[in-house]
């Protein structure tokens, strides 16, 4: 799925430049040619029967990329087999493609990227931007890929003209396309005063690190297995590989490390004059290096520790899994950043409610305030009345003495007046607090309920992540018991099976047994049958003897010694198995018989000849 993603990428921007009107559709004869090429350059089986068939003159009109999708997948992507091709090649057709249209060089020659620098930044740029069209990279991708570079050149970033870049609007919210970023690369704004053969071996080092999957490499001095010397190597580590050359333009490689989540390394102490050293175990070797000094030693071990831990959790790229790693602290820092958002919402709504109870508050305050003026206005009335009537009782002390009484008892009766007004004043205030008090409880009480629907809310949510956690834990166990049940009775038939086969084997071998023991019995027989054969002729060799012993000394005899028949041979078991002799022969000792039993009836003389054809037929035998 990653090999597929990554070559989509490449095929999107030969798609793009092929549209030179940008409508977002491509003819089919230049479809035709580029899935051509994609077939060669991916080591793939030309289908010409479906190119000719999805791209025939017949049909008429462009293609979109939605239309030619299907037909990429099916036939190109869905076919690619990972080992069988290079990516690189993949990568400069595609790079052909789209840099004629969207590369733009300066016609005065002042550009700082040469052509294979361009590329490898497009290489580059491809490997960090995420799955979605059209391909665009992110600001902080932009910072971390121009740190690499700077990093690799041993100079600072210029960060003011990089955050001056970065803070434009287009670029914050659409991000940066390839072609800018070449531009950008171009016009020197991050590269003043470097030489351009510095930027392209920082931009080859980046390259090979990313790209390539090279964790470190450089010299070091390694110890030889066979003669036990030391000799300066060039390094280079991958995930899976660590490979030594003769010399770091790799033309002569000397030997390949396999990696694997049973390798270990280990720092050595100072010996044989080396110093620096550490040693990498496998499980059949061991290889002892020295680095220039004890930093190359601690970035080569931790290097190599890395290497190896990718190895045992099967990741093959370290630089996949850092960007991984960056993707989802944004994903975090977007999520927390919407988290602020909402709390900041949240909490100017809250100052929203309080300023309006504040607001109230200053309401109730200014009917207090407007309800003390009253009172005050009332109090100053009534102490002006209070004068001008005192006034007037002086002026009439004068006139009428009598009046006294009455007048002290209308001014008694003002004084328990003026008393109940003094209660009612302090029962509104005391009124006042009480309204107070219970305005900051309903404050108190509205913050608390607040408090409490949230902390409501939020145990819902934990409690319905726990509902579906536990229904999927539920899911998986049902599932994974019907697989045991499956398991299960799939072995028993397996069981059954072998069972029968080991019945019938076992009466395969009870009859071969008994077979055997036939056989050895009709050996057996045989035997005593060659025995008695044997003794039989033995016999008759005997009786033959016998016979011809009377000849006369005047007749012929056998040169070949005092017998004058050969010994008859017994035949043994082999002779018993192999095929009878031929027929001829025993034609003739039929015919020798029958002339040996009329030599009786004839004269000595032929008698003499007829044994003398008898010996030759037995020699003969």
């Amino acid at each position: 799925m990653e090999l597929k993603a990554e070559l989509l990428k490449c095929i999107w921007y030969a798609f793009t430049s092929l549209d030179t009107e940008k409508s977002g559709k491509v003819s089919k004869s230049q479809l035709k040619v580029l899935s051509h090429n994609l077939y060669s350059v991916l080591k793939i089986p030309h289908d010409q029967a479906a190119l000719d068939k999805d791209f025939s003159d017949d049909d008429d009109g462009p293609v979109s990329s939605q239309g030619y999708m299907p037909y990429l997948n099916k036939f190109i992507l869905d076919k690619v087999v990972k080992g069988t091709f290079v990516k690189e090649e993949v990568d400069e057709l595609c790079w052909t493609l789209s840099s004629k249209k969207n590369y733009q060089l300066d016609s005065s020659g002042t550009n700082i990227l040469s052509d294979k620098d361009a590329f490898r930044l497009w290489c580059l740029f491809n490997f960090l931007t995420e799955d979605k069209y059209p391909l665009v990279l992110v600001p902080e991708e932009v910072e971390y890929l121009l740190k690499k570079i700077c990093s690799s050149m041993n100079v600072e970033l210029n960060c003011v003209d990089l955050e001056e870049f970065l803070s434009q609007d287009s670029v914050k919210k659409d991000g940066i396309s390839v072609w800018t970023f070449l531009q950008l690369m171009n016009s020197g704004s991050f590269t003043r005063g470097i030489e351009r053969d510095s930027i392209s071996m920082a931009i080859e080092e980046v390259y090979q690190e990313i790209v390539g999957n090279t964790l470190k490499e450089g010299y070091l001095w390694k110890k030889g297995h066979l003669r036990r010397n030391w000799n300066e190597r060039w390094f280079s580590l991958k995930p899976n590989t660590l490979t030594y050359y003769v010399s770091e333009d790799r033309k002569e490689c000397k030997g390949i490390i396999e990696l694997d989540q049973n390798c270990c390394v280990e720092v050595l102490p100072e010996k044989e004059g080396k110093r620096c050293m550490f040693c990498l175990k496998t499980l059949t070797k061991t290889y002892e290096m020295s680095a220039s000094d004890t930093k190359q030693r601690q970035e080569w071990t931790a290097a190599i520790q890395t290497a190896i831990r990718l190895c045992a959790e099967g990741k093959e790229s370290l630089h996949k899994e850092l960007k991984q790693r960056r993707r989802e602290l944004r994903e975090e820092r977007d999520r927390r950043r919407k988290a602020k958002e909402e709390e900041l919402q949240r909490l100017r709504a809250l100052q929203g409610e309080r300023e309006q109870q504040l607001a109230e508050l200053e309401l109730l305050k200014e009917a207090q305030r407007q309800a003390q003026a009253t009172l005050e206005q009332e109090e100053q009335k009534r102490r002006r009345q209070h004068e001008e009537l005192q006034r007037a009782l002086e002026e009439q002390l004068h006139d009428a003495e009598e009046a006294r009484a009455s007048m002290q008892a209308e001014m008694v009766l003002k004084e328990a007046e003026a008393e109940r007004q003094r209660r009612r004043i302090r029962e509104l205030e005391e009124m006042q607090l009480h309204l107070e008090e219970a305005l900051h409880q309903e404050i108190k009480a509205r913050q608390d309920e607040e408090a409490c629907r949230y902390a409501q809310a939020r145990l819902l949510a934990e409690e319905e992540q726990k509902m579906k956690a536990l229904l999927t834990l539920h899911e998986e166990q049902e599932e994974f018991i019907r697989k045991t049940q499956r398991e299960k009775q799939e072995l028993r038939q397996e069981m059954e099976g072998k069972s029968q086969a080991l019945e019938e084997a076992q009466q395969q071998l009870d009859k071969v047994r008994a077979s055997r023991h036939r056989v050895d019995q009709d050996i057996a027989a045989a035997q005593r049958k060659l025995r008695q054969a044997s003794t039989s002729v033995k016999h008759w060799n005997v009786q033959m003897n016998r016979l011809m012993h009377p000849i006369g000394p005047g007749e012929r005899r056998s040169s070949s010694g005092s017998c004058p028949f050969p010994a008859v041979r017994v035949p043994s078991l082999r002779d018993s198995e192999s095929p009878p002799p031929h027929t001829h022969t025993q034609s003739q000792h039929s015919v020798s018989g029958g002339k040996s039993s009329s030599a009786a009836r004839q004269p000595f003389g032929e008698r003499s000849h007829l044994i003398a054809d008898t010996q030759d037929v037995f020699r003969q035998d």
